[in-house]
């Protein structure tokens, strides 16, 4: 069956169960039915979004919330670094006008949380037995909490996954690679520069590449952090993950990798100049059917290394609210909305994995995916890693020096050398940071 048939398809569900849902048939996670308040009807919400699909989702509902509740909403969106950066400078200042915003757990999470930026959703959480926090996965609720405080509700979670070209794989007659032997075997095989096509394409950009390349650190057994909370980087396992991932850009991925961020790669995969693409699965929402390569589009899980296949599994994005609201009672309306049954339903048939059991058991929660995506994206889940870059504070300066050796490595620099540089200068990084706010 293709692809096409199985958007088809999957729009008459999602239309069948809209409809149920109006009628108030559906039967959901819930045995007793999930309403929106009105009792803050004439509240103005400032929302700070990031240009991510699952805010495109939203926003194409959000109507529905302002119609039922009586709340208005202004949003703001930004790229991420101008998100990170809008909020530090607001939330610092002790500004009050951004009420609800999207963040990212692993990245701003924990200094949010320490500076006390972010409002405890605790209570809120744990006492509306309707919206029901019971539902969403262990994995992405650890993310959100810090010495037992809730500080945001996940919306978005993510695993590392190789998009590739059913078709191209077919016609070189090369099996969907199940190691990292054969990773490396299909994108020298398939890489084609002289017709401006690549066997691989994924982040090369110092900081950004450190999410993607962590499924290629546990794969080969290491880790950035060791047991007693010192650098990792100085293992054997670290250094052989380092010099896979550059030399698969260096050798088989599009020019320019150094300044490829994922919206580049995925610009790459998108175009037909690719055989492969090695990012999240919350960005399949990218991929319609209008494009050419739509019904050739594979999905198959993080090649097993010599530790296993052993991608991360996270909560890329959640709603956080701001610790200086004075509409916090309204705030939690809409989060607790934008991420109830329903809307997490319509949120990952849109493509935006999202963080409830229920949801995920739901056939119809694909929309316009085929099953094969789903089964991949629950195997990795069983196998995954929490975390997809070092559990710090200062997560961008950590970044930025165990990034460092993937740069060297794409470039064909002395890796063992840049390797043994970065797990120095992470060691003093570790030991500065737990001086001033304690161990990670």
């Amino acid at each position: 069956m293709t692809f096409r048939k199985l958007s088809t398809r999957f729009v008459i569900l999602a239309v069948l169960v809209a409809l149920l849902v109006a009628s108030g048939s559906f039967v959901g996670a819930q045995d007793d039915e999930f309403t929106i308040s009105d009792e803050f009807a004439g509240t103005e919400l400032r929302l700070i979004m990031a240009n991510h699909a699952w805010n495109n989702a939203i926003q194409r509902i959000v109507n529905e919330f302002e119609e039922a509740s009586g709340i208005t909403l202004r949003i703001e969106s930004y790229f991420e670094d101008q998100l990170s950066q809008r909020l530090q400078i607001g939330l610092t200042s002790g500004m009050s006008q951004a009420d609800v915003f999207m963040f990212r757990p692993l990245q701003e999470g924990r200094l949010f949380a320490t500076n006390g930026w972010v409002a405890d959703l605790t209570d809120m959480a744990e006492n509306d037995t309707v919206w029901n926090w019971d539902d969403f996965q262990g994995g992405a609720v650890s993310t959100v909490t810090l010495n037992g405080m809730v500080f945001g509700v996940p919306i978005v979670t993510e695993r590392e996954i190789i998009y590739y070209r059913k078709d191209i794989f077919e016609e070189a007659g090369i099996e969907v690679p199940s190691t990292m032997e054969e990773l490396y075997a299909a994108a020298e095989a398939l890489n084609d520069p002289a017709n401006n096509f690549y066997g691989i394409t994924m982040r090369g950009q110092r900081a950004a590449a450190v999410t993607q390349f962590s499924s290629f650190l546990y794969s080969f057994g290491g880790d950035w952090l060791t047991e007693d909370g010192t650098s990792g980087l100085g293992s054997d396992e670290a250094l052989e993950a380092y010099d896979f991932y550059g030399t698969l850009l260096r050798e088989f991925g599009p020019p320019g990798s150094l300044n490829i961020h994922w919206p580049q790669a995925l610009a790459v995969f998108q175009q037909g100049n690719a055989a492969m693409f090695v990012d999240a699965d919350s960005l399949v929402g990218n991929f319609t059917p209008d494009m050419p390569i739509f019904e050739n589009i594979g999905f198959a899980q993080i090649p097993a290394g010599p530790a296993g296949s052993r991608p991360y599994n996270v909560t890329s994005w959640a709603l956080g609210m701001n610790a200086a609201s004075p509409n916090s009672d309204a705030a939690w309306e809409f989060i607790r909305w934008a991420t109830s049954p329903d809307v997490v339903l319509r949120m990952q048939q849109a493509g935006n994995p999202g963080p409830r059991h229920s949801v995920w058991a739901m056939p119809e929660s694909l929309g316009e995916l085929p099953q094969e995506f789903a089964d991949v994206v629950i195997s990795s889940g069983e196998v995954g890693v929490g975390y997809d870059r070092p559990l710090v504070i200062r997560v961008g300066e950590a970044r930025d020096i165990v990034g460092q050796p993937i740069v060297d490595s794409i470039e064909g620099n002395d890796i063992a050398a840049s390797v043994a540089a970065a797990h120095e200068a992470f060691e003093a990084f570790l030991e500065e940071e737990a001086e001033t706010f304690g161990s990670p």
